[in-house]
């Protein structure tokens, strides 16, 4: 596998993994997530460096080989992606 393919990955497992953590994190009558809440920050945490990550490659290859449409899009939403990753772990802490 080529480096540069990794922001495709990236981005594709970032949505699954924000469906999983959206949906995990429904709050039931009892007051219990779907999903336990170490496993949701734990999902959040791993999402966000593979999304930031992602995010990374994608701009070391659009600046050493220049801009596409595509690529840089999937860049920008893996940048978008981790920053969300990031704001849901901090709200999932419990305070």
């Amino acid at each position: 596998m080529k480096k540069y393919n990794f922001p495709y990955i990236a981005l594709g497992l970032g949505l699954f993994l924000m469906l999983v953590v959206i949906k995990g994190s429904e709050i039931h009558s009892n007051g219990h997530t779907t999903i336990p809440l170490l496993s949701l920050l734990a999902i959040s945490e791993f999402a966000f460096f593979v999304t930031a990550i992602g995010a990374y490659i994608g701009i070391k290859h659009i600046l050493s080989v220049g801009n596409k449409l595509i690529y840089t899009a999937v860049t920008l939403f893996c940048i978008l992606l981790s920053i969300r990753f990031l704001m849901l772990g901090i709200d999932l802490w419990p305070l």
